[in-house]
């Protein structure tokens, strides 16, 4: 880790924040080794699980760097109920938590319960952004301490667990500065480059993608307390960033509120926009795109693969709205179901291998024995290759509806209904039914101001789509629910509209 800060210079800034000001590299090296030696005095060293269970902002930054450097950080979404606290800290058999001095009732309780010790991360109000000391009472021997290596584990998380118990996801440091390098090369960024994260740090996007990847160039990141579309313009303002990063959800709401701070985006100088972690619409490309006269690169990553496997190119290269572009890190194929690598053009699942790929989940032989069949990683994404090498998502392999033994990409649908001009946002999906097996549905949020009717919508549906993959039931909605990450959820969303099981026929 401390190789990987090499890159900037000593006193350039590193982190940052709103209203504060930036720690150096100099800095957030010592910080970097100050806490590996604390860690280790305290009886925790290399592949020792750490959870850190703090707000988003520069602190929660610095803890990740700081921890995965002589230790296995395991950030953890504080807005996790007691029940969800149980375990994960269980399921991670975590040999400490970070808390700040403000405290986390839940999570104390089930350490508590669990017997698993509280670390406080104390954090001056005049101190630098990110800056930070560390205290508690030691847990024993550290039997592996100093700086991790390449292949000492570095990050834990989770799977989403939308359709299965969650999986154990552990990242190598060696898998981190892989992947890090990757979005360096592929945004080229340089020590100049200013980031402004507004994606959630217990999540592999804004930690690689932000934070890690700035860091590995020399380039500063300045760390929000998280998505907020009132005050977006405020730190794009004050932060004068040349990217950010964020979900298809965040860039929408930021478009929605663009028209009240012309001011603001007429003064950005943003070199790019990146976008992952879910499919990012055309539509709302080509307006991103409009509003702030910049490329618009839409990525392609996952929590297994330390976050990016393919990445659309900056200018001059070629960005292909609808692609998440061609290989960026790994080697990616489309293989069929016995493993065989298909021709361009094919659709297949999505596999991938290379340096920032997991080595497999934890304490799951079945899962791995699936996941990596055929020597390579199966991400259970569906897509194609073109001939430039461009990959195309089709879907989810899960999430694809069956109705009645026609298959149908929900991501298709989707990108049909938003070029309807009263379609904000629209998110499709299974719905049971009682002879199909399954229907298609969509959830639907009208633009301000919009009227459009499930008639309306429909019958605009028809001129562009079979028959079969026209939606059966509309829901409009003043907002679709999201995931932790902002990411739109099509699994079990029929349940919570209620349309399961005794609510379609």
């Amino acid at each position: 880790m401390l190789d990987l800060l090499k890159a900037g210079g000593a006193d350039d800034p590193a982190i940052g924040a709103p209203d504060r000001p930036f720690l150096s590299y100099r800095r957030l090296s010592e910080l970097v080794e100050a806490t590996v030696g604390t860690l280790n005095r305290l009886g925790i060293g290399r592949g020792d699980r750490v959870a850190i269970v703090l707000p988003n902002g520069p602190e929660m930054a610095t803890a990740f760097v700081a921890v995965a450097a002589g230790a296995s950080a395991a950030p953890l979404n504080p807005a996790y109920r007691a029940e969800e606290l149980e375990f994960y800290l269980g399921d991670l058999g975590a040999k400490a938590l970070i808390l700040d001095e403000v405290g986390h009732e839940a999570a104390e309780r089930v350490a508590a319960k669990l017997g698993i010790p509280v670390l406080r991360l104390s954090a001056r109000p005049d101190a630098p952004a990110g800056a930070f000391t560390l205290s508690g009472e030691p847990v024993g021997e550290a039997a592996r301490p100093g700086l991790s290596g390449e292949g000492d584990e570095a990050l834990v998380l989770h799977t989403s667990g939308t359709t299965s118990r969650p999986k154990i996801v552990p990242l190598s440091l060696g898998n981190l500065a892989a992947s890090a390098r990757h979005i360096r090369s592929s945004l080229a960024l340089a020590p100049g480059d200013r980031c402004l994260n507004v994606m959630p740090l217990f999540h592999i996007h804004g930690l690689i993608a932000a934070v890690l990847s700035s860091l590995s160039a020399g380039a500063s990141v300045t760390c929000t307390p998280g998505f907020n579309a009132l005050k977006f313009f405020q730190w794009l303002d004050d932060a004068a960033p040349s990217w950010y990063t964020a979900v298809p959800t965040m860039h929408q709401a930021i478009l929605a509120r663009a028209p009240r701070n012309l001011d603001s985006v007429a003064r950005a100088e943003l070199r790019f926009i990146r976008s992952s972690s879910s499919s990012l619409p055309p539509q709302v490309m080509a307006e991103l795109e409009k509003t702030f006269d910049c490329p618009v690169i839409e990525a392609y990553g996952m929590t297994e693969a330390s976050h990016q496997m393919t990445s659309n190119l900056l200018p001059p290269g070629a960005r292909k709205a609808g692609s998440v572009g061609p290989a960026a890190g790994p080697e990616v194929a489309v293989l069929s179901p016995d493993g065989e690598v298909l021709a361009a053009g094919e659709i297949g699942e999505i596999c991938i291998r290379g340096p920032n790929v997991t080595s497999g989940y934890e304490n799951n032989d079945k899962a791995n024995a699936e996941a990596f069949a055929h020597g390579w990683f199966h991400t259970g994404d569906q897509g194609r290759i073109d001939a430039d090498g461009f990959l195309f998502l089709t879907g989810r392999l899960k999430e694809i509806i069956n109705r009645g033994g026609e298959k149908i990409s929900p991501r298709e649908v989707d990108e049909v209904l938003m070029d309807h001009p009263a379609v904000a946002q629209v998110v499709c999906f299974a719905m049971p039914h009682d002879k199909l097996g399954e229907e298609v549905a969509a959830a639907i949020v009208l633009r301000e101001g919009a009227k459009a009717g499930e008639h309306e919508i429909r019958a605009f549906a028809a001129t562009r789509l079979a028959d079969f993959k026209v939606p059966r039931k509309l829901v409009f909605l003043d907002e679709i629910p999201k995931g932790a990450t902002g990411k739109l959820q099509r699994i079990g969303l029929a349940d919570k509209l209620g349309l399961g099981k005794g609510g379609a026929s």
